[in-house]
């Protein structure tokens, strides 16, 4: 990317659309009562996805970004899994017979820092009360460090059929600096275990954009990555925000690098993994050519959704769990954040929702608009008008900000076609904000545009 482009984009701050509206935009007009009713008219024949929240860790990264708390032993663990056992019990008692669960992922923290009975007890339960296609993906995050032999039989036991493992960095000086030691040995020891219990679909996430990290640290992290043979790799850039995050605050900025920086590391990054037969898929994921994500970005069914790029197309994402965020046809909801509110809820209630959005018909065609630029990096104006049976004229972005993005490179126009060139996919989500009718000008709640 030219350099006049990153220092003109470079303090941008735009959502990831992982959602739309993005979540900052739910309200807590959106009530548990709202969301049993939404449950309660899912239609019969819908497909499914469930998406489970652990929100615990042993140690605190100091990059990270997610809803976690760090415990020393088990009891807390059980009450939690207590929760979602009983939240699981009260969803699926709201729901109508007949709807098919294809994909369910557990995320967090460190879904795998359970003991694996209670893994085990979640899973038996979760086939007790929803009805499971046969070859559903069953896919959970890893922390490698905090892996056993005991989980990693029950994961195979149990039926999961991908991991996610999370790595970040291979450099020990990179590793140091974000409060996690993590040596190669030790996540090649987790990968050949999980194989060998039969889950052979194996993702690594990885980070760039990190205290003291190099283009150079990168490429090796990533050559030491391929090593391992992965199916998938994210490679998402670290966006500083301690202000939102206060454990970011025990990383040093002066060791995290600049924007040109950030998009030399990506650059290398994204030529290494190609130069090895890995597809790009989207704005930040790579996969083998023959992985069902490749397919599905070849054949256009690639769709974005909180997990980041997926196959998961189900008609309803229903999530558990402190911080869950599900997805019914009328909208989205949020569970409240803390464990021990989500808890008193979930006991008082049945679910714990603290907040959502009620879709409109103008938010229903911004979100398709937005997924489709986010997967393909390109979109037919009239073709969504059509669809969504408006004209093409309504939903063309205001032309002051579309001719500077065209004028800048960064998107070309084709008759009633937007694309995104390849030297400006890193600014993808600088198109998407285009159509994003609640984007706060300030975007002081989003991480920066590169």
């Amino acid at each position: 990317m030219h350099p006049d482009l990153v220092a003109k984009y470079r303090h941008q701050r735009v959502p990831r659309y992982t959602s739309y509206p993005a979540s900052p935009h739910f309200s807590p007009t959106v009530t548990a009562s709202t969301y049993r009713g939404w449950l309660e008219k899912l239609d019969p024949a819908s497909s499914l996805s469930l998406y489970l929240h652990v929100p615990f860790c042993r140690s605190m990264c100091w990059y990270c970004g997610c809803h976690t708390t760090v415990v020393r032993h088990a009891d807390p663990v059980w009450d939690y899994v207590a929760a979602l056992s009983s939240e699981i019990r009260h969803v699926a008692g709201l729901l109508p017979k007949g709807p098919v669960v294809r994909h369910i992922h557990f995320g967090g923290g460190t879904p795998t820092l359970m003991p694996p009975q209670a893994l085990r007890g979640l899973m038996a339960e979760l086939r007790s009360r929803f009805t499971i296609a046969p070859d559903a993906e069953l896919a959970i995050e890893i922390d490698p460090r905090t892996l056993t032999a005991e989980m990693t039989t029950a994961l195979g036991d149990t039926g999961f059929t991908r991991a996610s493992l999370g790595v970040q960095s291979f450099d020990p000086v990179v590793q140091a600096a974000i409060n996690r030691i993590q040596p190669v040995e030790m996540t090649a020891l987790a990968i050949d275990g999980l194989r060998r219990a039969g889950i052979h679909a194996i993702n690594l996430d990885l980070l760039y954009g990190l205290p003291m990290q190099t283009v150079e640290s990168c490429v090796r992290t990533v050559e030491t990555a391929l090593n391992l043979s992965p199916d998938r790799l994210s490679i998402f850039g670290y966006a500083h925000m301690p202000g939102f995050k206060a454990h970011q605050s025990r990383i040093n900025e002066a060791e995290l690098p600049d924007a040109d920086a950030r998009i030399a590391q990506n650059a290398a990054i994204e030529e290494t993994l190609l130069a090895a037969g890995y597809v790009r898929i989207g704005l930040d994921h790579f996969a083998k050519p023959d992985d069902p994500i490749a397919l599905a970005a070849g054949n256009g069914g690639l769709r974005r959704n909180f997990q980041g790029y997926t196959t998961d197309d189900a008609d309803a994402l229903l999530g558990f769990g402190a911080s869950a965020i599900g997805r019914v046809p009328q909208g989205y909801v949020a569970n409240v954040l803390q464990v021990p509110a989500y808890m008193k809820a979930v006991e008082e209630f049945g679910v714990a929702t603290a907040r959502g959005y009620r879709m409109t018909l103008d938010d229903r065609l911004r979100a398709t608009l937005i997924e489709r630029l986010m997967c393909h990096f390109s979109v037919d104006m009239a073709e969504m008008a059509g669809q969504f049976d408006v004209t093409t004229d309504s939903i063309m972005p205001a032309e002051p900000a579309l001719a500077a993005l065209i004028a800048d490179g960064v998107v070309e126009l084709h008759g009633t076609r937007l694309v995104v060139p390849d030297p400006a996919r890193p600014l993808v989500r600088s198109v998407a904000a285009l159509f994003d009718a609640h984007l706060d000008p300030e975007g002081g709640r989003h991480s920066k545009a590169i």
